[in-house]
């Protein structure tokens, strides 16, 4: 299993974002698919998730209104779109797969990506 995310990049406070995962020898459909993200020297944080059910993806409060999730399972892809972005919103950002009800718990995810990095300058 690889999930592969990318379009990290260096952009101005409130520009836009978008990054993908796209996944290999898992099927998304089945999954959850949540998006982390961990600034240095803090814990990783949850940023929201799409639900494997379709239905409207949880988005942490940090985050809510500005960025939303989308999913296409025919290509196996899931989307974070991140507009406004802050200087408070530099991090590393991972996609990750669960089947667990513990949708903002990063440990009950149980596939991880490498990890794509986001800087955001003031």
């Amino acid at each position: 299993v690889q999930l592969q995310a990318s379009g990290g990049g260096l952009v101005q406070a409130g520009g836009s974002l978008r990054l993908s995962c796209t996944a290999s020898g898992l099927r998304i459909s089945n999954y959850h698919m949540g998006w982390f993200r961990q600034a240095p020297g803090k814990e990783r944080e949850f940023v929201g998730v799409s639900r494997r059910s379709g239905s409207t993806a949880v988005l942490s409060d940090a985050v809510k209104g500005r960025f939303t999730i989308s999913r296409e399972n025919l290509k196996n892809t899931v989307y974070l779109r991140m507009n406004g972005l802050k200087p408070e919103d530099t991090a590393v950002y991972y996609c990750a797969a669960s089947t667990s009800v513990m949708l903002s718990a990063p440990s009950y995810y149980g596939y991880w990506g490498q990890g794509t990095l986001v800087t955001v300058s003031s």
